[in-house]
């Protein structure tokens, strides 16, 4: 249930993945758990992040925790929600930040499958949850395969910017050790922590100078 083709470079790195002990582990449990609870993102949705973003197009890496556990909201994106779902609060503080360092308007919907498409992996480090119980699929699996993915664009040989809020993000610079690479830390977006550093943390611009200094394209953090 857990390997699909994505299409992409990131299919090689799927089925070598799919091979191993704890992800078949893993992928036994998560459909029992699609076959006897509400889970969410939809089955078909999980992987969207590689969908949309090809490992060799990756310019930028937000690392979110575990999905949104509410029905609708959670898409396979970090961050992201449909764009007819009301704006979670931690993304709607995103907006605001972009807003402070773009003067843009803050936008009416929360999808972010435009940045996706741009080359901004949005990756939780947990892929599933169970409805109204955050981080239930915390211990299953998910953190091994994630840092794996990690571990993968760490390898990269392109420039990439990697955005770690929050203690549990920040916890995976260990990972990283590339020097092509930029890392940006500070606090979660969230209501409790959004104030304590990621407001005012200019990490937008920072990372589309630092793409631009090495002779990558920008990206357009407008939401249309």
């Amino acid at each position: 249930m857990l390997y699909v083709s994505v299409g992409n470079q990131w299919d090689n790195f799927l089925e070598k993945e799919h091979e191993k002990l704890y992800y078949q582990s893993m992928n036994s449990f998560i459909k029992n758990e699609y076959e006897t609870k509400t889970i969410y993102p939809p089955a078909q949705d999980i992987f969207n992040a590689f969908k949309l973003t090809p490992l060799d197009q990756i310019k930028v890496v937000i690392l979110g925790q575990d999905p949104y556990h509410e029905e609708n909201q959670a898409h396979g994106l970090a961050f992201s929600t449909p764009e007819q779902n009301p704006i979670p609060r931690s993304l709607s503080n995103i907006f605001k930040e972009i807003r402070d360092e773009y003067g843009y308007e803050l936008p009416n919907n929360g999808s972010l499958v435009g940045w996706a498409k741009q080359g901004v992996f949005l990756l939780n480090t947990v892929l599933t949850v169970e409805e109204a119980n955050a981080n239930s699929h915390s211990d299953c699996g998910w953190q091994t395969f994630t840092d794996n993915v990690i571990k993968e664009i760490n390898k990269q040989d392109q420039p990439i910017v990697f955005m770690l809020w929050g203690k549990q993000a920040q916890k995976k610079e260990e990972l990283l050790n590339n020097d092509k690479h930029l890392v940006l830390t500070t606090s979660h977006p969230s209501p409790f922590s959004a104030r304590r550093g990621f407001m005012g943390c200019n990490h937008f611009r920072l990372a589309n100078d630092f793409l631009e200094d090495n002779g990558v394209s920008k990206i357009n953090w407008k939401i249309q």
